[in-house]
């Protein structure tokens, strides 16, 4: 699949359109750093790589002072995502402080304290003028997206060339292009382990709820309790949901979530009829369903004979879970990060019960994180030490992606220190090794 992808890229070129490009210009007087680099699928490791020099006048390099692994890198570490090549460094969430800036930059200075969105905007294109940064016409190269889907995304930072193919934030230097549109200063008060969600969950979250449009006094399912789906809760409460009900497998999420939220779970490796449950639950049906879970792992034979076949890349099971328990009229959105193409999928429940399906698309954090950093971190009314569980040095990178791959009890989103990383702030968790995890 990877060798196919890379060569219909090959073949196509990049898209005309495109302005900047991912490569990385090694500094003139040299030296090495520390990154996490894909080989292959649940072949990453640490390796020393150049350290990135500014190539065009909006650039902006970064001191990686925080960095993190998300769910949906799970997606690489499997080699479901296409056109991923061999030492392309990964990472989309991190934060840092300016190292270099280039003749272009005016409002940014080294030292500064700043987090990076996990797309790359433009700041000019239609989408970017209205904030829709994961939009942007023009920082993602990839015609076989264009191919797959239509148009383009942004491109994205570790995200493979599928994303433009630029060289992410699991590492201890990165480059940002368009540097003063995709960096957000960060006042001290705000600590580096809530700043860092910036970059991705907390925006990701914040955008499947709002997109979605949850309300007050809404009664509302949520597919998924890793991160994205635990911060989606806490944003449905905010928002004023009436009703919550969580839907994992995980027991030591299911419990985070109960103990911490007091919503309602449903653990389906027992209730295997979520459905039927959630009828039994909700006999009027749910508002709102929010698929925040992963396309990748089939509950059904069928569905992973289909998988293993590669007959579809994706699975319809959540999504048809949603149709099938949300009311009449009812809005489903679907901020898990699917692909490509699932077999089954309930359209009939989808036009007979005008139930809106709403693609909530790859969250445009330049919309929001201005207002979650000053209405929500500043305030304290979201705190984000409920999901920051652990924190773990860059050597341990590797390490921790086959460890995170098999969902330890009480990992959640783990903090992931570099040598320039402040000392960790209070109420957030101390130093550790994965080696030392539990696994089971």
């Amino acid at each position: 699949m990877q060798t196919a992808a890379n060569a219909f890229q090959a073949y196509t070129g990049p898209h005309p359109d495109a302005v900047v490009h991912g490569a990385i210009k090694a500094r003139a007087e040299g030296g090495t750093m520390k990154a996490l680099a894909w080989f292959g699928a649940k072949d990453v490791r640490v390796i020393d790589a150049p350290i990135p020099d500014v190539i065009e006048d909006g650039d902006v390099v970064l001191k990686v002072t925080g960095t993190t692994i998300c769910g949906s890198d799970l997606h690489l570490y499997h080699g479901e995502i296409l056109a991923m090549q061999k030492g392309d460094i990964l990472g989309h969430e991190f934060m840092g402080v300016v190292d270099r800036i280039g003749k272009g930059v005016t409002k940014l200075k080294p030292g500064d304290r700043v987090v990076t969105s996990f797309q790359i905007a433009c700041g000019k294109c239609s989408y970017c003028k209205r904030k829709l940064s994961s939009f942007c016409d023009r920082t993602n190269d990839s015609v076989l997206q264009e191919t797959m889907y239509g148009q383009r995304d942004a491109g994205f930072f570790g995200y493979s060339h599928f994303t433009g193919g630029f060289p992410g934030g699991q590492a201890e230097y990165v480059r940002v292009p368009f540097g003063e549109i995709n960096c957000l200063p960060l006042p001290n008060s705000v600590p580096d382990e809530a700043g860092l969600y910036l970059s991705d969950i907390l925006p990701t979250s914040y955008h499947c709820v709002v997109d979605t449009g949850v309300k007050e006094g809404d009664t509302v399912g949520i597919w998924g309790l890793g991160p994205i789906g635990l911060c989606t809760a806490r944003w449905c409460q905010l928002k004023g949901a009436k009703r919550i009900i969580g839907i994992d497998q995980v027991p030591s999420r299911l419990q985070l979530a109960k103990e911490r939220f007091g919503i309602e779970v449903i653990n389906f490796a027992e209730d295997k009829d979520v459905v039927k449950k959630l009828h039994k639950m909700v006999p009027e049906g749910l508002d709102c369903a929010l698929d925040c879970g992963t396309f990748h792992e089939p509950k059904s034979l069928i569905h992973k004979a289909q998988k293993l076949m590669m007959l579809e890349t994706d699975v319809p099971e959540t999504i048809n879970e949603c149709l099938m328990t949300v009311k009449k009229m009812g809005r489903v959105g679907i901020i898990a990060a699917y692909a490509g193409f699932a077999n089954g999928v309930n359209v009939g429940a989808i036009m007979e019960r005008g139930i809106r399906v709403i693609g909530n698309g790859q969250a445009p954090v330049h919309l929001y994180w201005e207002e979650i950093l000053k209405d929500y971190l500043m305030t304290g009314r979201f705190d984000t030490s409920f999901v920051v569980t652990h924190r773990v040095p860059l050597e341990d990178f590797a390490e921790l992606y086959h460890a995170f791959d098999k969902r330890p009890p009480g990992v959640e989103k783990v903090f992931v220190e570099t040598k320039f990383s402040n000392p960790p702030s209070t109420g957030y968790p101390k130093l550790s090794r994965v080696a030392e995890w539990p696994l089971n």
